[in-house]
Parts: structure tokens; sequence; C-alpha cells
């Protein structure tokens, strides 16, 4: 019987590549390590199963994401109203919001990382399997997964760096860690470098929820598309299968005593 493959392991997939590198919250180098892992399996079974382990569920993964950044978008509000009724956020306070402008990063590249890995997931199949690459989608001008992907990575970097110019921040200043904890602790000496640090976080961290939103609808139909292919090529070698046993099952019939085999013509 055919194998029915549904969206509940579909939403598995790239989470395969983004668990493969290591544990813990999921960044862009782990993302890109796993996805290299994808291209250096020579054997496709390996390939396709690989991508129907059970891991991080990239559905789920896309909502908690979204969740922490309206999260976190509703604490720097807090944190802003605050600001306007104090000369300047206590150490404590503003230890706190170091914190979540530095989980707000971490978002972002874990954002990247998962569009990195599913625009790979593309790359892959495509490259491995003509009846995938030969698959039409609903995409606007008939671009691939892989393409839309990146078109979206550099629209939210974009989006961010525009946010952080209206700050007077690069975005070389948001993109690690020590970098980000080094401005913040900068914009804490005064009260007007604090509020503008408040204010571009909370943006980003709408700008986020939105994003996030978009990515988990991509990846949806994404996942949709490759649940489809794969029932249809399951469907195929049943089929070839049941075709091979019933010739090599067919009962031969015995030439009649007597009778000479020879060519009817």
């Amino acid at each position: 019987m055919p194998h029915r493959y549904s969206n509940r392991w579909l939403t598995s997939l790239a989470a395969a590549a983004l668990t493969i590198g290591a544990a813990g919250a999921v960044q862009a180098g782990t993302a890109t390590g796993a996805a290299t892992e994808w291209t250096q399996l020579a054997n496709n079974a390996q390939l396709v199963d690989l991508m129907k382990s059970s891991g991080i569920q990239v559905d789920n993964q896309l909502t908690q994401i979204s969740q922490l950044a309206e999260q976190i978008q509703n604490q720097l509000k807090i944190y802003e109203n605050m600001l306007q009724n104090t000369a300047q956020l206590p150490d404590h306070v503003w230890g706190q919001v170091e914190s979540d402008l530095n989980q707000l990063r971490s978002i972002v590249d874990q954002g990247q990382g998962i569009a990195f890995s599913m625009g790979n997931a593309d790359d892959v199949l495509q490259q491995r399997f003509q009846s995938y690459a030969d698959l039409k989608t609903n995409l606007p001008d008939n671009a691939t997964f892989s393409s839309t992907y990146q078109s979206w990575s550099n629209t939210n970097r974009d989006t961010i760096a525009s946010s952080l110019k209206a700050a007077s921040l690069t975005a070389d200043q948001f993109d690690s860690e020590e970098d980000t904890m080094s401005s913040l602790r900068s914009m804490s000496e005064t009260a007007d470098g604090q509020m503008k640090a408040l204010q571009v976080g909370h943006e980003i961290a709408a700008q986020q929820v939105a994003q996030m939103q978009k990515l988990r609808g991509l990846a949806s139909q994404q996942m949709t598309m490759m649940g489809t292919w794969l029932q249809t090529e399951q469907t195929d070698k049943d089929l070839a299968q049941a075709r091979r046993e019933k010739f090599f099952n067919a009962e031969v019939k015995s030439v009649p005593e007597g009778q000479k085999m020879e060519p009817r013509w």
C-alpha cells in the first residue's frame, strides 16, 4: 500500500538540518553547517530520510519565535513608559533591557537560519530529483522556494538596517552578541540613548512578528508541495513494484507432451 505522508512530519522538514549541528538555540552558522551536510549525502534515499527525520517542528518553532518577539515588543514598550517618568532607567532595569534586545538579535538569527535551511532543501532536491524540479508552484514569476527565501532574508535584513540607521546605529552593531552589548552599554549612559535603544528595539520586534508570519506561510507552502511530491513518488514506486510482482508471479503454462515449442509468426 502507498505510504501517506502528512503535514505533521513535513513540519520537521529542515528541522533535521537545524538539529544536526548542535543543540540549543538555532543560529545561522548551525543551519549553514547542517545544510552543507545535506549536499554531502551521496545516497538519495539517505537525503529523503534525513528530511523526514524527527526534530524541532519548524512550524512550531516559528510560532514560538513570533510569540517571543511579540513579548519583547510589549516589554520594551513598558520600559519606554517607565523612562518617560524618570530621568534614566536604573542599572538593574537596563540590564533586563539589554537581555531582551540581545534575545531579539538571536530571534533574527534564528529566522535567517531557518530561511537558509529551507532554501537549501529546495536547491538540493531540485539537483537530485528531476520530478521535483519539474513541479510547478504558486509562487509569483515562476520563482523557486530557494530564491523566495533569499528575497525574504534580504528584505528582513534591509528593514532592520533601516530601523537601526534611524537610531544612528549600523547593522554591524547588531550583528553579534558582543557588538550588540557594546552598543547598548554606550547608549545606556544617557536617557536619550536609552530611549533610542528602546524605540528601535520595539520597532525591530514588531517587524520580526510580521516577518516570522511570512516565513511561516512560505515554509508551510513549501512543505505541502514536498509532501505532494513525496506521496507521488511513493505511489509510482508502489505501482512499479506491483507490476513487477505480477509479471514474475504470472502462471507459466506447460507444453503438452509431444508438442514442440516453435515460434508462431
